[in-house]
């Protein structure tokens, strides 16, 4: 390789919460965004310094692919130890009402098929959680601009190298730390080094997804009709099920409308590393006749007034074997690609990091297999099980054959079959295990 190589030695300031010592442990996080700023929080209060990686050339003011996101209990308790409660407080708004309905497209009617009344969620929008994690980290952590190229481990395996291209010069960057906390993605590019093999798996439908900003028309028919469509908006996860389809909708702080509807369809072509879609006018334009077709007057206006909506293509993969191999550890979807059903992909990042972070202080630099080894221990049982199930939910709610060739039919369902439907069935809902012995 011609190009030129530094080592990155810059001092990096003291965590707020973080004692400073003579000389601490290292890690590099690979990756920028919710989960990676997750797992520096969580470092630099194990007294860790810590270095980001991230290929964007500046902090997200927001983001055109980033929507609404649910936080469930155990996340925020986790996250208030690294952001200012109640800054956290006043970017969501309550989701205690779980409610799944079901959508007769011809009568153009609803009714409900299962009510949780003590959900316990709040309800965010991504960019508003990222710069409150952006906001509260020392300055100058994040090396901007940078793509993580490869990671090798010398000979005596007590520290590890990383190579990154800065984008802006082109010359390759290599950093030394003890730790490389890979949290870069469902498409990991460092998992790629060690699971060669695996692959994501299209789950058989993609999602349209918009948010609707409503400042300023709080009055307008479109928001007055919603809200009689959808009397407790504002503290309700509705899901809306039809013909093998469904769509979520809940409120966000800052008078937004957040909504996702889910289409069966053959897996579509993206480009480059990415699960996101470009979509063009004609393809929107489509996509509000059928909307028209398929949900109540009300919803469809909300998606058809909707500036930029964009489509995700919804994919997950199996369990992996393993979460750390040396040192280096996954983190985040990068540990646990999953569809979005259980309202888990950024709870179980935070959750991640926040066991990584115990783990390393318990254990210590020179126990840093056994620290690895206990937070695999403790999270790869509790991902596994909620990616399988949010895997089901998905299938479930779309009205897909489940194992035994059945599939579920909204307005056939008995009581007893809209159970499997709430969010309290996942598994470690109420309480994931966040040590090998208590709660953090």
């Amino acid at each position: 390789m011609d190009a030129k190589q530094k080592e990155a030695t810059r001092p990096l300031p003291a965590h707020p919460v973080a004692a400073a010592t003579a000389a601490r442990p290292k890690a590099v996080v690979v990756g920028g965004s919710i989960a990676g700023l997750c797992c520096a929080h969580a470092l630099l209060s194990a007294c860790w310094d810590v270095t980001v990686v991230e290929k964007a050339g500046a902090a997200a003011s927001g983001s055109p692919t980033g929507a609404g996101l649910g936080l469930d209990r155990q996340a925020r308790e986790l996250l208030r130890r690294w952001i200012p409660p109640d800054l956290l407080e006043n970017a969501t708004l309550p989701l205690s009402v779980d409610l799944n309905r079901v959508t007769d497209s011809e009568k153009k009617s609803s009714w409900i098929l299962a009510r949780d009344g003590d959900f316990g969620f709040r309800a965010a929008h991504w960019a508003d959680v990222y710069s409150l994690l952006h906001g509260a980290l020392p300055s100058g952590i994040i090396l901007w601009g940078h793509q993580f190229l490869r990671s090798r481990t010398p000979d005596d395996a007590t520290s590890v190298r990383i190579e990154a291209r800065d984008l802006n010069t082109g010359e390759t960057v290599e950093i030394t730390g003890n730790l490389l906390v890979a949290a870069d993605g469902c498409l990991s590019t460092v998992r790629r080094q060690f699971l060669p093999e695996f692959k994501l798996r299209y789950s058989g439908y993609s999602a349209w997804r918009g948010v609707l900003d409503f400042s300023g028309k709080e009055d307008s028919a479109t928001i007055s009709g919603l809200r009689r469509a959808y009397q407790e908006l504002g503290d309700c996860l509705y899901f809306d099920l039809a013909h093998k389809t469904h769509c979520v909708l809940y409120e966000l702080k800052h008078k937004r409308i957040n909504w996702i509807w889910y289409i069966n369809q053959p897996e579509p072509e993206t480009k480059g590393n990415s699960v996101t879609m470009k979509v063009s006018e004609d393809m929107i334009e489509k996509m509000h006749e059928e909307a028209e077709r398929t949900w109540v007057p009300e919803l469809a206006r909300v998606i058809k007034e909707t500036k930029q909506p964009f489509i995700n293509v919804i994919y997950d993969g199996d369990p992996l074997p393993q979460l750390f191999w040396g040192n280096v550890v996954l983190a985040g979807d990068a540990a646990h690609p999953t569809t979005p059903h259980g309202l888990r992909s950024t709870n179980m990042s935070i959750l991640d990091a926040g066991v990584l972070g115990h783990c390393l202080e318990k254990w210590g630099l020179d126990n840093l297999s056994s620290a690895l080894e206990e937070f695999q221990s403790i999270r790869l049982p509790v991902v596994s099980k909620q990616v399988l199930h949010s895997r089901r939910m998905g299938r479930v709610k779309q009205g897909l054959l489940l194992a035994d060739q059945r599939s579920f039919d909204p307005k056939a369902a008995t009581e007893e079959d809209c159970e499997v439907l709430q969010q309290k069935n996942m598994p470690f809902f109420v309480c994931a295990p966040l040590s090998s012995t208590s709660s953090l």
